[in-house]
């Protein structure tokens, strides 16, 4: 059997999806802008999915941007806001354990003059909610933060923090990137300025995100051309991945509820299971039952990683933008993790496909791995 645990990397594209995306890669391959019968039936195709997209995210459709994914709405939302507000200010706040589309973003406005916050989060991933929002001062025109952690599943409370730092300043710019809450928590209101999903994490094709921008949210372009997506995203409609994040989107808005009480009962047998293999788990209390992340001291995470995976069973090392550049963790290493538990830590993933049966092998297939590295480890 064949087990896959790394769905915060990347899902399966369900059926649905794929039969959605069919049709307009051979069928009815016209472009959206096109005056023709063959455009008109695309730009339909292209309203539809930003409507079903829309639906998702607890917004009206004249407020989704599409985007090639995560990276893309990431930076449209943060550099389109620093420089469309820097005559008001020059200073933003974040998190130390932003996706790195955040905090390199962030790092690149630093080298053009804004001043960065990034506040720190407790031993156990969860974010001091007062800290935040007393980084923000009278210069701070942009504040982002994760609604749900993507190496611990650590949630944010993003819309009381959001609340209190625009009373704290009124013209803040609030993003949230949502791309491992999808399907998992319920979108945020209004008060959140920009949201950013990705529908490769929800079942759906690589190469299509949205971001949900706020009805006086102002960003600057980054890309100019044609003027598509309201002049702030100019170049042809991908109207196939458009079309199937439309279809992913919205199905995993309609099964949040049922996955969130399967994603339960199933991350809890997982965490016992990790935990009888002596393993120490370090996904806060509060986190998504469907990420969990824990520590194997004394085994390397990359050949516990790969005994499991010789055992049909595949999880990651932790964020897969950042495993293969073969440093430790960014993520742990801000929640002050000594070495030995970051260099040993494994995330396990579920998604709406993962079963019951799946969980069993995979705890059955960490407790064979772990036995037999240890015993290795033990004749060293």
């Amino acid at each position: 059997m064949q087990v896959y645990l790394d769905n915060n990397a990347t899902t399966r594209v369900a059926p649905e999806v794929l039969d959605a995306m069919l049709p307009w890669f051979r069928e009815r391959w016209g472009n959206p802008s096109s005056l023709h019968a063959l455009g008109a039936e695309a730009a339909r195709a292209l309203a539809e999915a930003r409507e079903r997209t829309a639906t998702a995210l607890g917004a009206d459709a004249t407020q989704v941007v599409f985007t090639s994914g995560g990276t893309e709405a990431n930076n449209l939302a943060l550099q389109g806001a620093a420089r469309a507000l820097r005559r008001r200010g020059d200073h933003a706040v974040t998190t130390a354990v932003e996706h790195p589309s955040v905090l390199e973003v962030f790092r690149a406005l630093e080298a053009e003059g804004l001043r960065v916050t990034y506040v720190p989060v407790a031993a156990d991933g969860t974010l001091d909610a007062d800290a935040f929002v007393e980084a923000v001062g009278p210069q701070t025109i942009v504040a982002s933060l994760m609604h749900a952690q993507n190496e611990t599943g650590a949630v944010f409370p993003v819309e009381a923090i959001a609340a209190r730092a625009k009373a704290r300043r009124k013209e803040l710019f609030v993003h949230v990137d949502g791309v491992q809450a999808l399907g998992k928590l319920p979108p945020p209101g209004e008060v959140i300025d920009a949201y950013t999903v990705s529908a490769h994490k929800v079942h759906g094709p690589k190469g299509a995100g949205a971001l949900r921008l706020g009805r006086r949210a102002r960003v600057a372009a980054l890309l100019h051309g044609g003027g598509q997506e309201r002049g702030l995203r100019s170049g042809t409609e991908a109207l196939p991945a458009w079309v199937g994040l439309g279809v992913a989107a919205l199905r995993a808005h309609e099964t949040r509820r049922a996955f969130a009480s399967r994603a339960q009962a199933l991350g809890s047998r997982l965490r016992t299971g990790i935990e009888a293999a002596g393993g120490v788990v370090n996904s806060p209390p509060n986190a998504l039952p469907s990420t969990l992340n824990a520590s194997f001291p004394g085994l390397p995470a990359e050949p516990l990683l790969h005994a499991l995976e010789a055992r049909g069973v595949f999880v990651s090392t932790g964020s897969a933008c950042a495993s293969r550049k073969g440093k430790r963790s960014p993520v742990l290493r801000a929640m002050g993790l000594p070495d030995e538990r970051v260099d040993s830590a494994l995330r396990f993933s579920l998604s709406r496909e993962t079963t019951a049966e799946e969980v069993e092998a995979a705890v059955g297939a960490l407790a064979e791995a772990v036995a037999e590295l240890r015993a290795r480890v033990g004749r060293c």
